[in-house]
């Protein structure tokens, strides 16, 4: 798929619209009394967290294996908080043992009726979206875990040394691209899917080149996994997503004229999600100015880890203060304000500084590849 230039692309978290996520279950036989039990655990404990509206608990009236929980947030950053949390990890966790499958589903609330912020008797907690956004048919999401110290370059050779998988995972997706990226001993991987997320990273999982290379960098990990073990291999993988929480194409370039970067930013405690808010109010001005070398960004965050992938026109370093994301004194110091003091070097005041800066920030590029269609 190939943008249509000047067409502008913009999908975000931060947009303070309410949330509803829709969670799809199917169930073991005979596990529906564990699955309640669990379930009621869990409902004390979201109904606790900052940010949460209500949930609800359905069962198919067509298959009684099939069960949906929905639940409503006042906006997605505290869904997103919640979700990647060590504390909702524990929660689920009793789940995994009765649940057959899952898929999880988010979407913003554009329009509703009935207890509408127009109609309803008391306040409505969050707000409606705006408008549609214009999307490029692109699910974007990204993996990161760390390696021991010291064993970073034969991982990234073992990364970097394999046969990209088949882009055509069944009629509807797709995987389009596959980019990894190192920051010392943490190790990023990004991926771009047509269609459904979720079917293409079993798709890939299952695929003999990319089975080999996982197994060939265990022994690297600084967290311990069995792939083999489909509990080992849930956790890992939880533990590891790096979700967007922000996209946007200005569209201005063909994509043969933009070269991929990365840039690593470590928050301080408890800072990532402000410090991702930051960066994707830059790019969105970025989008609107025509001068910008940036001509796509994609905003990754999990916790204190913020990750930036950009498409850029021209060197990085051309103009370093706007490819960071500190376009300005204002905005250098706020996210000074933000960085981790022992993780980021000083802050860019200067352009001789921000380019240091962003040499500092920018990540080791190890592959970039698009699946092949055969």
């Amino acid at each position: 798929m190939t943008t249509t230039l000047s067409e502008r692309i913009s999908q975000s978290a931060f947009d303070g619209s309410r949330l509803r996520v829709v969670l799809l279950l199917d169930l073991y036989d005979g596990a529906q009394k564990q699955f309640l039990e669990a379930y009621e655990h869990l409902r004390s404990q979201v109904a606790s967290v900052p940010g949460h509206i209500s949930d609800q608990l359905c069962q198919s009236i067509e298959n009684p294996s099939q069960w949906l929980i929905t639940s409503e947030w006042e906006s997605a950053p505290p869904f997103l908080a919640w979700v990647n949390s060590e504390e909702h990890v524990a929660t689920v966790q009793p789940l995994h043992g009765c649940v057959r499958d899952t898929r999880s589903l988010r979407f913003s609330v554009l329009r509703e009726t009935g207890n509408s912020i127009e109609d309803a008797p008391g306040p409505v907690k969050g707000r409606l979206q705006s408008a549609p956004r214009l999307g490029d048919g692109v699910v974007r999401h990204a993996l990161t875990f760390t390696v021991k110290p010291g064993s970073e370059e034969a991982v990234a050779k073992i990364l970097a040394d394999y046969d990209p998988p088949k882009a055509r995972v069944d009629e509807n997706t797709r995987l389009r691209r596959t980019s990894l990226f190192m920051h010392g001993n943490r190790v990023v991987r990004a991926v771009e899917v047509e269609g459904d997320l979720l079917a293409a990273l079993r798709h890939v999982s299952r695929q003999p080149e990319v089975r080999a290379v996982e197994e060939a960098i265990n022994p690297y990990l600084e967290q311990d996994r069995d792939l083999s073990d489909p509990d080992s291999a849930r956790m890992f993988f939880t533990r590891a997503a790096l979700p967007t929480v922000h996209h946007v194409t200005a569209g201005r370039h063909e994509p043969n004229d933009v070269k991929r970067h990365a840039l690593f930013y470590q928050a301080k405690d408890g800072c990532g999600m402000a410090l991702a808010r930051l960066l994707a109010s830059q790019d969105e001005d970025a989008a609107d100015d025509p001068t910008s070398p940036i001509d796509s960004s994609t905003i990754f965050q999990r916790d204190d880890i913020v990750v930036r992938l950009l498409e850029v026109s021209g060197p990085i370093a051309a103009q370093p203060a706007q490819v960071l994301g500190v376009d300005g004194p204002r905005k250098a110091a706020v996210l000074g304000r933000l960085l981790d003091d022992g993780a980021n070097d000083s802050m860019p005041t200067s352009e001789k500084e921000a380019a240091r800066f962003l040499a500092h920030s920018e990540m080791r590029l190890i592959t970039d590849r698009r699946a092949t269609e055969s």
